[in-house]
């Protein structure tokens, strides 16, 4: 079977009705720059407080990173809740962790408010441990949200490879909290309601420059200009263009996905069988989850846009013997790539870099929830102009230093620990 280029989310997903090209002018009470998870997350918000709003897409909803994204409604951050605490403060990181505990209910709650078909499954997430030091990593997470209330289970011995289907994973972490979703489909999802309320959604409309013009901001595309006196800046890791300068203050990475064609019978169904998704604890990890149809989806750190069909089939066999050796051969059906905005200490940033202009970076890996809370709180602020509806406080603009070579070094990293696992060296 040919491995198919193609984003297995954006195949699954009915397109969108066409949405025009901006032309001329258009004035609105806030731009949205960027049509993923956060910018039409603000919009939605905006919208269903009565404000008027546009936003501006170089490509189409959902392109960039939220479309191609893994689809792991996770509560938190890749960070433990503690050493949150330990590096922002108690009082920040304490509402950082409140916030983005209880992200995946909003993201719950806009799916159920707007009928979002988006195979939604609310049954959590399995963090798994590869070896010892990760199932301590493990056990001490747990210890730490579970003084925060959160319903988090560390399942061992065969309750653990009942919930994971295999018997490589000493313990894993059942945060009740968490899902799993079709990430193009709740993109478009979103779309359709902002459309629906009214929003106007220009697509392939590229922002060209951003300029003051008094008290409103002037959003220049190709075709046409949008003015308003609030800009969000929600393009992210797919920030295209000289207009700003938000590329500095992340450094670009990488995450591919292999898929295999729908499984079915009592082989597939021993795998992840109460429907979570799942990582593990490795520090190149993999993340494996099931969709509707039966397909198995297995995906790592690394541009697998780089690499040639043989390397990521050898590689999506590797994880698939290693984890389901029951299963027999898998044919891989597709395979794509998505960015990711990395910061150096794994923590996003907010910034209101002017009046009226907010912009974002650093979600680290965790768009679906991050953004969709990051989106709701930039129409609050927006809305009510108090910081504290926000996660955590706006921080000065300070660029990451050696961008391109911070990127070069983790990509090199990645496609040598890849290599280990096709060449059976490490898993």
């Amino acid at each position: 079977m040919t491995l198919r280029q193609e984003c297995l989310w954006e195949y699954l997903t009915p397109q969108l009705p066409e949405s025009p090209v901006l032309h001329g002018e258009v004035k609105v009470d806030v731009c949205v720059i960027g049509a993923g998870f956060t910018g039409l997350s603000a919009a939605l918000h905006l919208l269903e407080a009565g404000k008027r709003v546009c936003l501006l897409e170089a490509h189409t909803a959902g392109h960039g990173g939220s479309g191609r994204n893994v689809g792991l409604v996770n509560a938190g951050m890749w960070i433990p809740p503690d050493e949150i605490e330990a590096g922002l403060g108690l009082q920040i990181g304490d509402r950082l962790n409140r916030t983005l505990g209880a992200a995946p209910s909003l993201v719950f709650s806009l799916v159920d408010r707007y009928d979002i078909d988006c195979q939604l499954r609310r049954e959590g997430t399995l963090h798994m441990a590869h070896n010892a030091r990760g199932q301590a990593d493990l056990a001490s997470r747990c210890e730490q949200w579970k003084r925060r209330g959160a319903p988090v289970e560390l399942l061992t011995g065969a309750a653990c490879r009942e919930a994971t289907g295999t018997d490589k994973i000493a313990a894993a972490l059942l945060d009740r909290r968490a899902g799993t979703l079709n990430p193009m489909g709740y993109t478009r999802g979103l779309a359709r309601a902002v459309k629906y309320l009214g929003g106007q959604l220009f697509e392939h409309s590229k922002v060209l420059r951003l300029e003051r013009q008094g008290t409103n901001w002037c959003v220049v595309s190709e075709h046409g200009v949008a003015i308003a006196p609030q800009v969000v800046i929600a393009s992210n890791a797919y920030t295209e263009g000289e207009w700003t300068e938000l590329r500095r203050h992340f450094f670009p990475g990488y995450y591919y996905q292999v898929a295999s064609s729908p499984l079915s019978g009592e082989a597939a169904a021993r795998i992840l069988p109460g429907g979570q998704g799942s990582w593990d604890t490795r520090q190149v990890l993999s993340s494996i989850r099931r969709d509707a149809d039966g397909r198995l989806l297995l995906g790592s750190l690394g541009n697998g846009s780089r690499k040639p069909d043989w390397f990521l089939r050898a590689w999506a066999d590797r994880i698939q013997r290693h984890y389901f050796p029951y299963l027999g051969k898998v044919d891989w059906e597709f395979t794509w790539t998505g960015c990711i905005d990395f910061t150096p200490d794994h923590l996003m940033r907010l910034y209101e870099p002017a009046p009226g202009l907010l912009a974002f970076t650093g979600y680290n890996g965790r768009g679906v929830t991050t953004g969709s809370v990051v989106g709701k709180a930039f129409a609050d602020y927006l809305l009510s102009g108090n910081e504290e509806v926000l996660p955590m406080p706006f921080q000065p603009m300070r660029a990451v230093s050696a961008v391109g070579l911070r990127s070069s070094l983790y990509e090199a990293g990645f496609s040598l620990y890849h290599a280990g696992q096709c060449l059976r060296v490490v898993i």
